[in-house]
């Protein structure tokens, strides 16, 4: 199962980034576990500087921005 995490506090943008992930398994007809990372030494000890950020099955993928749905699908079919 693909599990990807979503580093952030909860704003609009961690939602968005949250949101996109959603619509990516979707497309690609996937299941997977979605996990919102708020614990702030927990988002430090992964080396996330700069929220939201975007891990898939253990690896931050990006950080500091809202990857696009496509982005996220392509990152799913590398797995």
């Amino acid at each position: 199962m693909i599990k990807i995490e979503v580093f952030g506090g909860g704003c609009p943008k961690c939602k968005k980034v949250e949101k996109n992930s959603k619509e990516a398994l979707k497309k690609l007809k996937l299941e997977g576990e979605i996990a919102e990372v708020k614990d702030q030494a927990q988002i430090l000890k992964r080396g996330v500087t700069s929220t939201p950020a975007i891990a898939v099955n253990g690896s931050v993928k990006a950080m500091g921005r809202i990857p696009e749905v496509s982005e996220i699908v392509s990152w799913l079919q590398a797995t």
